[in-house]
């Protein structure tokens, strides 16, 4: 008896242990509990400053809470996202249910559009993801891989508008609103700067388009894990329509690896923000979106091989800084600034779920189908030119990779999530006029 009492006092001590030793975003668990404890207090006693200093930590210090929740409750990690989902709708619970102070909204709303803290981290994602690639792989993979993501693209549309049609929603909402934020590789590369162009284009402003294209984001991932599970399934029913977790024979993807330096990081700013600028001045010259145009800029000189090596790693390793220390922050932003969680419960209904599903399952479809006629394997096709263009980015890849028990496919996972959520700001900023001007 003594010694069974002992053995669970020790596994209870070291389940405790190891509780209070699990970092939060690199740091042990009581110091965070005494940084999340001064910015309550400062929230508390209307202490805390103004601008950014205030308005980063409360991003930074609730959104990576958040982050590590999400990325850690059962459902919400496998199927919904999980920590980028949290910190959405987490912050956009606070403020819904007014926990968290007005001088608070309303300082991180001005970071986060008056501070340009968003186009800051749109600047870095687009000028790091793209000029960190190798440029073989943009004109090798590109021009076979294109194909099945732009298939990907319409037979989701199309699907997405017969479903609509049947069930009386409109066919341009049905591709705008739903089918685009949907293959738009995510929050931070597709519905945030989705809206932006959207706010530019229609008129409205982007915190009504991101409560729109939030629940289609989050269906969205949800459909895609599923569809994976199903698709593995029928490979091992079907085997001549699987590679197994081979592209094609002969295709193989090494993404390079840098070692970080510090002394490169500023000149990542530099080249990301010259960038942005300048699609900012082709902007005013050609009816196009600056996001679009920005990337049309990179991704021409990239393939020109102009840019010398040493700026694109910089602009890969200053990306990599940004998205690894405020992704969660920025998604805590969009929480606050651009998400109306009563639209949001709005938004939701059966027609609204059921179009959610055509486009994945369309974008699947097209994907398989297309890739097969350009060598793919249908299936490894499917996956990731389809499904992987109609998850949540980064953590929708590794969850639909995991679903089809495929995950050597990552590379090609990235591919879409990086240039397909390029590719479907490209059209956005072309098709919305068509359809609504």
């Amino acid at each position: 008896m003594t010694s069974t009492v002992t053995q669970t006092a020790t596994s209870v001590s070291g389940r405790r242990d190891s509780w209070l030793s699990t970092p939060i975003f690199g740091i042990p668990f009581p110091l965070f509990a005494i940084a999340t404890g001064v910015l309550v207090i400062s929230m508390a006693t209307d202490t805390i400053p103004t601008g950014m200093i205030g308005a980063l930590l409360v991003m930074m210090i609730l959104g990576e809470l958040m982050g590590f929740i999400g990325d850690r409750l059962p459902i919400i990690k496998s199927y919904l996202g999980g920590g980028a989902i949290l910190a959405i709708f987490g912050a956009a619970a606070l403020v819904y249910v007014q926990w968290l102070p007005t001088g608070v909204v309303d300082n991180v709303t001005q970071f986060m559009k008056s501070g340009g803290f968003l186009n800051f981290y749109i600047a870095a994602l687009i000028t790091g993801s793209i000029l960190g690639m190798d440029s073989r792989v943009l004109v090798k993979v590109g021009s076979r891989y294109a194909l099945p993501l732009i298939c990907a693209v319409l037979f989701a549309a199309l699907f997405a508008i017969a479903v609509g049609w049947i069930m009386g929603f409109s066919p341009q909402d049905a591709v705008v609103v739903i089918a685009l934020p949907i293959m738009g590789g995510g929050m931070g590369a597709g519905a945030v700067p989705m809206s932006q162009i959207y706010e530019q284009l229609l008129g409205q402003p982007a915190s009504y388009y991101i409560s729109i294209l939030v629940p289609a984001l989050a269906l969205g991932n949800v459909f895609a894990i599923i569809i994976a599970g199903l698709l593995n399934g029928l490979a091992n029913r079907m085997p001549s329509l699987t590679g197994n977790g081979q592209m094609m024979p002969g295709v193989e993807i090494e993404e390079r690896e840098s070692k970080p330096d510090l002394s490169k990081l500023g000149i990542g700013v530099v080249a990301a923000l010259t960038f942005f600028v300048a699609g900012e001045i082709l902007g005013g010259f050609i009816p196009l979106h600056p996001y679009a145009l920005m990337i049309i800029l990179v991704a021409v000189l990239k393939i020109a091989n102009v840019v010398p090596e040493s700026i694109n790693d910089a602009a890969a390793q200053w990306f990599q800084f940004v998205a690894k220390n405020w992704t969660f922050a920025l998604l805590f932003g969009i929480g606050i600034a651009y998400t109306d969680l009563g639209q949001v419960i709005d938004a939701i209904s059966i027609t609204y779920v059921m179009i959610v599903f055509a486009v994945v399952a369309g974008a699947a479809f097209g994907a398989g189908l297309v890739g097969k006629l350009v060598g793919f394997y249908p299936i490894e096709s499917a996956i990731t030119a389809g499904l992987c263009m109609a998850n949540m980015g980064g953590t929708g890849d590794v969850a639909v990779l995991s679903a089809a028990k495929r995950m050597q496919l990552m590379p090609f996972a990235q591919i879409s999530s990086r240039l397909g959520g390029a590719l479907i700001l490209l059209i956005s900023s072309i098709v919305v006029p068509l359809f609504f001007t």
